[in-house]
């Protein structure tokens, strides 16, 4: 973290060790001075023990090896090491465990910001006073590493330079900045950062700083990860209870066709999962983690929470399976404890703590448990196709005689009895659901990139073909009904009359379609059919087992770790306690122990029938959003979307997303409907939350494609009346230093028109374009955080009008271009310099001159708060915690050449209501002007002046409701209606609708309703509602001699009285000062000054009491009225009344009253 010349409190802080005097060349010998590489073995006796963080930057370029030469007296192996010291290494344990090369000053920076202490080779200055700090020349110096064998600081392209955490992958490196390679030798160089979007949450660095300290952390290649984990899930009860079933009731080709469906959709998904899994690289947390990354934290923290969800419930779902089978092995033995419901509560329940305590015990026993259940699985899968080829007499009975092709005809087609396709395929498609086992524990991965998709699809392959397989040969052998019965054979005289297979080997099963009591074996009735035809039926009961028991593991541990992800990234601020972890695997114990607690609930009721749907509605939601974001990120054509898996379609994405919202329905209506209800309702939640969190998500990328595209189809289309808005450069400076400018600007053109605020910072230094760009992101912020829909943009300029002129001329882009420039009124006009006036009016003369509308705002208090302590304290948390340049720039530095103190109270004073300047000198003399910063917290709070308390609270005006009020729109010329349009925006806002619109016109005295009635017949037309019209007969009339004689007294300094010098004389002075008033203009325009004095009259006679004032603002011809001159006419014209917005348009029409 670079400084300025800071105070001896920050020399203190930041000063490295006295005591460490490296050799090299004195300071003196090169202005761009960089630390030393504190070499090898040398900096090793010089470091404390303990120090094996290096939290600072040494120098050098780490391409080549120091050769022995320049380490005299060292091992010339040690100084051969890389000089990774060279650039700044983020505060990460080395995990040699020895520390990387460390500069001088590594040890007494530990601990600076965070822990994430950035120090540049160029942050302390020799010129610091105080500070024992020795800098080495590059150029002389041969400690300095060589980059294509030249001395440069410039780095080759490295990968350290683009990792986001040091993590155990290798240290976060930060390459040398534009500012260091760039900047002038005598400039102070520029506090660096993270480039934008690398910036790490709390929760990030917090996981960076464990997975840096970890040593023998468990990591899964992707068979033990990723292949067995969805093998085991995939294949379920549904395997050996219900696939013979599914065959019975749709037939073989129709069973055939279900397994494929779903396994398209798993595919789909699988193809799209592998695709975000390998575009960058994959923490844990896998589904909720792929998708928030995609498509940001609101679809991201709504599936994060019911996938979380879905796999505890699931774990109790699996479990009542598996009790459920040991309570009918129990009754089958006449071993019932109880009854069968508590039974199944009693065993569910022992089972799912003895499944926690493996899930505890850690990744490894339970990777070690999922093998041993894997190998279970795979035997009683095997032992039933064994069990196909070896037929048995004694089983024809109940309907199994091997293979045979009239068995496999006859089974072909469907034989639905109470089913139809979709019942039959919303039962079978939860078991090919699983896919997402692998990807759930991503954290635990060696490789996720490469574990993910080839571990996911080939467990969809395997499986997918085990499925078909045994639909298959369970139709090919076994007959759909069967009596069980010896003795229902038939005799070869009568098979003649026998149509179905049965009869082909003896057997007569005809009596099951008129006593369906009778028949309880076969495809159709007997769900243990597999069991039966197996070679030895212990083993399939074994793998019912297994196939319960490991899906509920992988359940149980896939989610507390999604949960934890979730609540590791804070969008739900009170699960925060669930994102701790323990031990060097960082188990997220808490989240064992909720998932424990909502499986007992479940496993409880002993009832899973209605929340099994739910079940598969929550894990096809999570597919359908992972789909979608391989569409939306395809979509949005963001550079960043470069997966390296290349085997997927935007297309095929979609239609996969559309499948799984379609299985949803098809499975069950009302789950499907209760879970978009869900989703929905936490996607809102997150949406108005808004959580702090930058992902780069695709949803971004599409945002600014689609804005893009729209700005540009928007350039393509002539501007219509009808379409006009006011699209406004208001001049406010800082943002919040005129919050009543900004507030009524805001009130007429939110979600009606654009706002510009517009920032011309001038001064005699040169300009500091780094600071630009910060103040322009934290102010933007700023906006965004006080729901003010405007941008923020500053720039350097010479002088104000200069500044104005490239922001009229410049700012916005193609249609989306200011029209209107809004000024603060110059209060304090005859208190300064009064060029500072001569600038002022200018900028209106150059608007006009653009073709701009032009509004000033004038309240009697005045309009910045700037200079008020305190006033405002907009720092987000994040430049709360790195608050430390902000505590540097309020430091007193008024001894700067640049800033001439004398001057600074008169300049306070003189541009405390001037528009937009802030001048630079003024920002380095005092903090005043940044109000945004906070205030040192050494400095005293001053208590307000009765000046400034008022002042405050008329800035707050507009931002509170208006009661019943008036604005009175005195609207004297024609403008192309912008005088009369701003107001009937205005009190079309929720803040001025109480608010009625009284029009104010001139006209003769005779014609007063003649007047009166043809304008309420021009506002009808344009459709403005509006309380009442006044006729101004007597706006002709003089005005008062006295109010006369104080314009004329206030406007006697700036006069030139020419006719009491010489011409010559006269003219110099006129070119000198060129705002001062000739007596030839005075008398030339004496009608035009006393209708500006007249109308300030009228106005306190009839406005008083208005809310606000909307009037024509007088024009003054460019060259012939000297700014002097219109300024007093402006001042005279709004004194001592409520606040009043003088308003020109560009003399075109803005309003029609054709449709």
């Amino acid at each position: 973290m670079s400084a300025p010349s800071a105070p001896a409190t920050e020399s203190e802080f930041l000063s490295p060790d006295a005591g460490q005097k490296p050799p090299g060349p004195t300071p003196s010998q090169s202005r761009f001075q960089v630390d030393l590489v504190a070499e090898a073995a040398g900096a090793a006796e010089e470091r404390s023990p303990n120090s094996d963080t290096s939290s600072a930057v040494a120098s050098g370029d780490g391409a080549a090896p120091a050769g022995p030469a320049e380490c005299p007296g060292a091992d010339p192996g040690a100084c051969g090491e890389e000089a990774k010291g060279r650039f700044r290494v983020v505060n990460f344990a080395d995990p040699s465990g020895a520390g990387s090369e460390a500069s001088p000053e590594a040890s007494p920076a530990d601990g600076l910001q965070n822990g994430d202490t950035v120090m540049s080779e160029t942050s302390l200055h020799s010129s610091t006073g105080g500070q024992h700090h020795y800098h080495y020349d590059t150029h002389t110096n041969t400690y300095y590493l060589r980059t294509f064998g030249h001395n440069t600081i410039d780095a080759v392209p490295n990968i350290d330079f683009y990792r986001q955490t040091a993590a155990p992958l290798g240290e976060k490196l930060i390459r040398p900045t534009l500012s260091e390679l760039h900047d002038e030798l005598d400039k102070e160089p520029f506090e660096d950062g993270f480039a934008n979007g690398d910036e790490l949450t709390p929760a990030e660095e917090a996981a960076a700083k464990e997975a840096a300290e970890s040593k023998g952390v468990v990591k899964f290649g992707w068979i033990k990860g990723v292949l067995v984990r969805c093998m085991l899930n995939i294949w379920g009860v549904m395997l050996f209870i219900r696939m013979s079933w599914i065959v019975g009731q749709a037939g073989i080709a129709l069973s055939c066709l279900i397994i494929a469906m779903a396994t398209v959709v798993t595919t789909i998904t699988g193809l799209s999962t592998s695709a975000i899994a390998t575009n960058g690289f994959v923490r844990g947390g896998g589904a909720y983690y792929l998708i928030s990354r995609s498509l940001g934290p609101e679809f991201g923290g709504s599936i994060g929470l019911i996938f979380a969800f879905a796999n505890a419930v699931a774990v109790a779902m699996y479990v009542v399976g598996f009790a459920e089978t040991v309570v009918e092995l129990l009754a089958g033995a006449d071993a019932i404890m109880t009854d069968e419901i508590n039974d199944i509560r009693i065993i569910g329940t022992i089972t799912v703590i003895l499944l926690l305590g493996i899930s505890v015990a850690g990744m490894e026993w339970e990777a070690k448990a999922q093998i041993f259940l894997l190998f279970v699985l795979i035997t009683a899968i095997i032992n039933y196709f064994i069990g196909t080829f070896i037929p048995v007499k004694a089983k024809e009975s109940v309907g199994f005689f091997g293979y045979h092709g009239s068995i496999m005809w006859e089974n072909m087609g469907p034989a639905f009895r109470g089913e139809t396709f979709f019942s039959v395929f919303s039962i079978f498609f939860p078991a090919a659901t699983g896919i997402l086992a692998g990807a759930n524990i991503s954290g635990d991965l060696a490789d996720p990139q490469l574990a993910i998709p080839r571990g996911t699809l080939l467990a969809i392959l395997i499986t997918g073909i085990v499925y078909l397989g045994v639909a298959v040969s369970t139709g090919a052998s076994i007959v759909r009904e069967a009596t069980g019965n010896v003795n229902d054979t038939i005799s070869s005289q009568f098979r003649m009359n026998c149509t179905e297979a049965a009869c082909n080997f003896g057997y007569d099963f005809s009596s099951c379609k008129t006593d369906k009591e009778s028949c309880h074996y076969g495809l159709l009735n007997d769900f243990q059919v597999m069991s039966m035809v197996s070679g030895f039926g212990p083993i399939i009961s074994a793998g019912i087992f297994s196939a319960t028991l490991s899906s509920a593991l992988a359940s149980l541990v896939s989610a507390p770790k999604v949960f934890q992800a979730l609540c590791k990234d804070n969008i739900y601020p009170g699960l925060a306690m669930f994102a701790k972890g323990y031990g060097k695997n960082n188990e997220p114990l808490r989240g064992y122990i909720l998932t424990f607690g909502i499986a007992l609930a479940f496993i409880l009721i002993a009832q899973l029938n209605i929340i099994a749907p739910i079940i598969s509605n929550f894990f096809l939601a999570s597919y359908a959003l992972i789909n979608f974001s391989v569409f939306h990120a395809s979509l949005a054509n963001s550079p960043g979307w470069r997966p390296s898996f290349k085997y997927y379609n935007m297309w095929v994405s979609l239609a996969g997303a559309i499948l799984c919202c379609v299985v949803m329905f098809v499975i069950n209506w009302w789950a499907a409907l209760l879970t978009n209800v869900i989703v929905l309702g936490l996607y809102i939640y997150v949406s108005y939350k808004k959580p702090d969190v930058n992902w780069g998500s695709s949803t971004q990328a599409l945002t600014y494609h689609q804005a893009l595209t729209h700005t540009l189809h928007l350039s393509g289309v002539e501007d219509h009346i009808k379409n006009f808005r006011p699209q406004c450069l208001v001049m406010t400076g800082y943002p919040n230093s005129r919050p009543a400018l900004l507030d009524l600007v805001h009130s007429f053109t939110k979600n009606v028109g654009l706002t510009i605020c517009g920032h011309i910072r001038t001064g005699y230094r040169r300009p500091n374009f780094k600071d630009l760009a910060n103040d322009q992101s934290r102010y933007q912020r700023w906006l965004l955080k006080n729901e003010t829909k405007a941008f923020y943009t500053p720039v350097f300029a010479e002088d104000m009008r200069q500044g104005t002129q490239y922001l009229l001329q410049a700012a916005g882009l193609g249609r989306l271009k200011p029209n209107t420039l809004v000024l603060g009124f110059k209060n304090d006009w005859r208190d300064g310099d009064m060029m500072n006036v001569e600038t002022y009016i200018s900028m209106i003369h150059d608007a006009f001159d653009l073709q701009f509308g032009a509004v000033i705002l004038r309240l009697k208090e005045g309009l910045d708060v700037s200079h008020i302590q305190g006033q405002d304290e907009c720092l987000s948390s994040q430049e709360k915690s790195s608050g430390m340049k902000d505590v540097i720039v309020s430091i007193d530095t008024s001894k700067d050449s640049d800033a001439d103190s004398s001057k600074q109270s008169s300049k306070a004073t003189s541009l405390q209501n001037s528009p937009a300047i802030q001048k630079d000198d003024e920002e380095d003399g005092k903090a005043t002007t940044q109000p945004l910063l906070k205030k040192d917290k050494r400095s005293p709070t001053v208590p307000l002046n009765v000046s400034d308390q008022r002042l405050l609270e008329a800035s707050q005006q507009f931002h509170k409701k208006q009661g019943k009020g008036t604005v009175d729109v005195w609207w004297l010329f024609d403008d192309g209606g912008l005088t009369l349009l701003i107001p009937y925006l205005l009190t079309n806002k929720k803040r001025w609708k109480d608010c009625k619109i009284r029009v104010f016109i001139g006209g003769k005295i005779n014609r007063i309703d003649h007047d009166r009635r043809a304008m309420a017949t021009l506002l009808s037309k344009f459709r403005i509602d509006f309380s009442d019209i006044n006729v101004l007969g007597d706006i002709n009339t003089k005005p008062k001699k006295e109010h006369v004689s104080a314009f004329e007294e206030m406007i006697e300094p700036y006069r030139l009285k020419e006719d009491d010098m010489e011409q010559e004389a006269a003219e110099q002075l006129k070119d000198s000062e060129p705002w001062r008033i000739t007596d030839n203009e005075l008398e030339l325009y004496r009608a035009k000054t006393n209708r500006q004095i007249r109308l300030n009259e009228l106005l306190k006679e009839h406005s008083s009491t208005a809310a606000l004032i909307v009037m024509s603002l007088p024009l003054a011809r460019k060259g012939a009225v000297s700014s002097a001159l219109y300024m007093a006419w402006l001042e005279v014209l709004s004194k001592d009344l409520p606040p009043i917005l003088l308003v020109r348009g560009n003399h075109q029409s803005v309003l029609t009253f054709y449709s």
